[in-house]
This record gives C-alpha cells, structure tokens and sequence, in this order.
C-alpha cells in the first residue's frame, strides 16, 4: 500500500471538494494548499517541491491558531456570523491536526518535565514551557500548556 503524505492528501481532497461543490472545504483546503507553497518559499526551497510531513503539520497547525484567534476576537466584537465561519473552517483543519491532548494528561506530563528539571521558581518558567512543548509538538494548545506551567511555579 502506499502511504499518502499529508500534502498528497489534501491536494486529492481539493478535487473531492470541488467535484462536491463544497464551497467552505474548497477554500479551507486551497488555503493550506498555499500555505504549504509559501512555507516552501520561506524556507528558500522550490515552490513545486513537497514539504515533509512533520513541516506540514507545522503549518496546518498554523492555519489552525489563525482560526482560533479569529474566532476569540470575532466572539469579542459580537460578530458571531464570522466567528461561525471561522469554527466551521477549524472543524476542517482539525482533521487532519493529531488529537488535542485532554488537560489532565497535559498537567502530568507538566508536572514529571518540571521534577525532571529540577524546576522550582518562575525564572525558569520559558526553559519549562519549551521543554514542554517540544515533548508535545502538535498535540496540546499552546495557550493551555502556558497556563498550567504558570500555574505549577
């Protein structure tokens, strides 16, 4: 069987979108699509080269904070038309993000990575939070990782 890289799989799911006439999708998926081009560009290779997948995950997970973001100051303005269009089109990136760690799990692993450092004040606070996240690349908010270290010194 061949093992389809996640850029592989998007570009088919364009098609998908399209011959579905699923609008939202469509422009979710073309957004990605260009996102994972200008990744290419930024990082000084050819634009019709493929990124890895670990580097795809990285922007997806991007495209995915955008979202969130949006939908924080959408909600905030009371634009909740937009913060709706938003959600539907995070729905979308999350699919092909890996599952969101639950916060129990993220506080224990916080906790075992702070007695492992022998971190005790928050001075060291930045080492414990990149220490963290570089275990959880991909797998935990960031914000939320933030706020049980904060919590934890």
């Amino acid at each position: 069987t061949l093992i389809m890289t996640l850029v592989t799989t998007i570009k088919d799911q364009i098609k998908d979108a399209m011959r579905a006439k699923d609008v939202v999708r469509l422009n979710v998926l073309r957004g990605i699509s260009a996102a994972f081009t200008n990744e290419l560009i930024a990082k000084k290779r050819k634009p019709d080269e493929e990124l890895g997948d670990e580097d795809a995950l990285a922007v997806i997970a991007r495209e995915g904070k955008k979202r969130k973001d949006s939908i924080e100051q959408f909600s905030a303005a009371g634009r909740n038309d937009l913060a709706e269009s938003e959600t539907a089109e995070l729905k979308i990136i999350d699919e092909f993000l890996p599952a969101q760690m639950e916060r129990g799990e993220v506080e224990k692993i916080v906790k075992e990575k702070k007695e492992a450092l022998g971190i005790t004040d928050k001075a060291q606070q930045g080492a414990l939070m990149s220490a963290v996240m570089k275990d959880l690349k991909g797998k935990a908010d960031g914000k939320m990782v933030q706020e049980i270290v904060s919590k934890l010194l």
